[in-house]
């Protein structure tokens, strides 16, 4: 079908669905999940009425003990019962991370005048439900946020769920521990640990808050036995790391990665426990914190400040080994995905460090890829400087196309479905403003089908010009129907959209392109394919 028949067909389907997706309800729209709290394993909890017409919201429900004191460093604990009902009618606190006000944009997740506050108390989830009965059965989505392992919250306004629970889902999203409080190895945690294991508690928490899923959605008219994960970022590599865990088998049956693999936004080798766990040693050495009792002391914003920032590694238990291992020889779980990236996923980076010359380019060349250089300069080629300077700005988006192609590469080797997009659409952006183009996080506010809400870093396009257009809300519309057709049936496909064929492999794809008007295609080429393959063995080969 030509593009433009394309565009026609779905600017026709999408304009008739956009009135029904896009009403705001007044908050009087009866539920039957309103009128009786829902009983969880821990308590009943009374939910209040979404943003839009037949959609109840439950906040701040408790899926783990509160992480602190001993229970600092630890995977999440059960949750105390209450009794009577718990009032889920406000988000609970996010988990401790830095303030970026002088960032644009700033960390939306606790720099907005109504954010939650921060707390080392964190372990929360919310539920979005459109349910007419705790017998509805319907599917359900897991939201994992991004931030670099650093910042982040399910209470951040893009990642409210009420869209996607308008359009027949169960939606959730929770906290996770950030920073050195989510990520530290320590010999003596590992020690302590049943599992003889430290360093990635932000996965545990993932995974009771995944647990608690299959114990308690039912009641809120999802089903345990349709449960897909989805993240971006930081939250990309969490899923496709738990797509690879052994504890999280069973857990879910889909998983969507939004611009990131297990090895997370590069191709790179795992980092071991070992050497987290030294860099650990160090750091609380020049702390004199020469216990693991002294660091447990420490107040936690310190900890969260002081201590290194580790993000996720080989722990010996939830991530036995380099998950790129785990991967190559079909050991991980046996679920479909639906993965990609966006076009110009490294353009917040360009322009730092000296400018990229042809001279440069060609003398820095083993310096970046050693053996490889050669193979490398032949899929990146420039004769000029512009040329040169072009090419070094594509290296990082063109890593995290390969990487998540081999994601799907893998799944696809042990069976399982896989649909990999690239997001092509470059979102309006305000006269002024840092023109990122289709950047890094650009694609969250049309998966959500949030446009009006405040972007997330780095994305500086405009709120209220995206909230304006007609051809960004079909493409929100349309981004938004592949997901929802994802979790309900693991094939993006429906009527009115542009056919997403299924994936094959790295060298044919193929890969839907989603803009304003959808095609399939490819970013890469033969001579990158090549080139990534090589450094992806070389990588494995331990060289």
């Amino acid at each position: 079908m030509k593009h433009s028949v394309i565009a026609l067909a779905l600017m026709g389907i999408l304009a008739a669905r956009a009135p029904a997706a896009a009403a705001a309800g007044d908050g009087k729209a009866a539920s039957p999940l309103l009128s009786e709290p829902v009983r969880t394993t821990s308590g009943r909890v009374a939910g209040v009425p979404g943003k839009l017409d037949g959609v109840v919201v439950f906040k701040g429900i408790p899926f783990g003990a509160p992480p602190v004191g001993e229970l600092r460093w630890k995977p999440p604990q059960p949750v105390a019962s209450w009794k009577g009902v718990r009032a889920a009618d406000r988000f609970g606190p996010v988990c401790i991370q830095p303030h970026q006000r002088d960032r644009v944009p700033n960390n939306r997740a606790v720099d907005l005048p109504d954010s939650p506050p921060m707390s080392e108390d964190c372990l929360y989830l919310n539920v979005w439900t459109p349910a007419a009965s705790a017998s509805a059965r319907l599917p359900v989505l897991v939201w994992i946020y991004g931030g670099a392992y650093t910042e982040g919250a399910g209470s951040t306004p893009y990642n409210h769920g009420d869209t996607f629970a308008a359009k027949g889902v169960v939606y959730v999203s929770f906290n996770y521990r950030l920073g050195s409080l989510g990520f530290l190895a320590h010999p003596e945690l590992t020690k302590e640990s049943p599992h003889k294991a430290s360093g990635n508690y932000a996965l545990a928490d993932a995974i009771a808050a995944l647990q608690w899923v299959q114990k308690n959605i039912a009641a809120f008219g999802g089903d345990p036995d349709n449960v897909t994960i989805f993240g971006e970022s930081a939250g990309a590599a969490i899923a496709s790391a738990l797509v690879g865990s052994p504890v999280a088998a069973g857990l879910f049956q889909r998983a969507i990665s939004e611009s990131g693999t297990w090895m997370g936004l590069t191709l790179a080798p795992m980092r071991s426990r070992e050497s987290a766990e030294q860099q650990t040693l160090r750091v609380a050495a020049e702390l004199g914190a020469s216990s693991l009792a002294a660091l447990r002391a420490l107040p936690a914003e310190e900890a969260a400040n002081k201590l290194p920032k580790q993000g996720m590694i080989i722990d010996g238990w939830i991530v036995p080994e380099d998950l790129s291992r785990t991967f190559a020889q079909g050991r991980q779980n046996r679920v479909d995905i639906l993965v990609g990236s966006n076009r110009d996923e490294g353009s917040f980076a360009a322009g730092l460090g000296p400018p990229m010359t042809l001279q440069r380019w060609t003398e820095t060349a083993r310096q970046r890829w050693g053996d490889l250089a050669a193979l490398g300069l032949k899929a990146y080629p420039a004769t000029r400087d512009d040329e040169a300077a072009a090419q070094n700005d594509t290296l990082f988006t063109d890593n995290l196309a390969w990487i998540t192609r081999l994601y799907a590469q893998s799944q696809r080797a042990i069976g399982r479905r896989a649909y990999v997009y690239h997001f092509v659409h470059e979102p309006p952006y305000a006269p002024g403003a840092r023109n990122l183009g289709a950047c890094h996080t650009c694609e969250l506010p049309y998966v959500f089908n949030n446009l009006g809400t405040p972007r997330l870093y780095p994305d500086s396009s405009s709120p209220e010009l995206a909230l304006a257009s007609a051809t960004d809300a079909r493409v929100a519309e349309m981004t938004q129907a592949y997901w929802i057709n994802f979790a309900k049936q693991g094939d993006p496909n429906g009527p009115g959209l542009p056919e997403w064929p299924l994936f094959q492999d790295i060298a044919s794809g193929p890969v839907l392109h989603i803009g304003p008007t959808p095609a399939v295609g490819d970013s890469l080429g033969p001579d990158k394919v090549k080139f990534y393959e090589a450094l992806y063995e070389r990588q494995m080969s331990g060289q």
